[in-house]
């Protein structure tokens, strides 16, 4: 039987590598990249294509969202905002939240999802081990599963699909390195596009979980936090 059709929000990180080897399993995928002028934009992207090619997908769709950066407020976007270092003991939103950034990303995939009659939207959202995002909730998901279904024609039928929101870092790894997923591909870092730097959120996160996981991480770091 022909596979169902999902989407799959690729951003080049992480957690949407690994949610890309997850979907795969079961569907044919579609890849959808957003390019908001964040800082790490141009890698970011190397990163879609490159595990893109990885897998063989190549239905893809490449969005310019570029009012998010318009828009402002977070230092991802607003080079007037530095990018600040990693803090575990601080629980407010990091500066790097993108206001609203995820209902931006999950409306376009929708929209092309009725076009091509996929059944699924896949994003990997980490919400017990992220930043605290509140776009990366599971109720915020399941709240916009639930707007999904009363604004999309009567037969559309698209579930959203976040894999590894209750994962933590070092899961995410394990998993991934179980599936095969290119790690080695990858990119996280919030502020560098030659070599990680080391020390933003995301940096700091990807390199605990995989010092957890007892695995190598194959991307290079300007400088690596004290416990790595």
């Amino acid at each position: 039987m022909k596979k169902k059709v999902a989407i799959v929000a690729l951003s080049g990180g992480l957690d949407s590598c690994v949610t890309t080897a997850i979907a795969n399993q079961e569907y044919d995928l579609a890849l959808f990249h957003a390019n908001y002028k964040q800082r790490t934009e141009k890698r970011e992207l190397k990163s879609f294509n490159n595990v893109g090619d990885y897998y063989g997908i190549e239905k893809r769709l490449i969005i310019d969202f570029s009012h998010l950066s318009k828009i402002g407020g977070s230092s991802l976007t607003d080079w007037s905002i530095n990018v600040k270092e990693a803090d575990f003991s601080n629980k407010s939103i990091p500066n790097s939240y993108v206001p609203f950034r995820n209902a931006n990303i999950l409306s376009a995939c929708i929209s092309w999802g009725e076009v091509i009659n996929a059944s699924a939207v896949f994003m990997g959202a980490v919400n017990e081990d992220s930043s605290g995002y509140p776009d990366c909730r599971p109720k915020f998901f399941s709240a916009f599963e639930k707007m999904v279904d009363i604004g999309t024609k009567p037969e559309t039928n698209i579930k959203i699909i976040t894999p590894v929101i209750n994962f933590s870092k070092k899961e995410i790894v394990l998993m991934g390195k179980e599936l095969n997923a290119p790690f080695h591909l990858t990119w996280s870092c919030y502020q560098e596009e030659d070599e990680a730097c080391g020390i933003c959120d995301s940096c700091a996160l990807r390199l605990r979980g995989f010092h957890l996981a007892g695995i190598e991480d194959p991307i290079n770091y300007k400088t690596k936090p004290f416990y790595i």
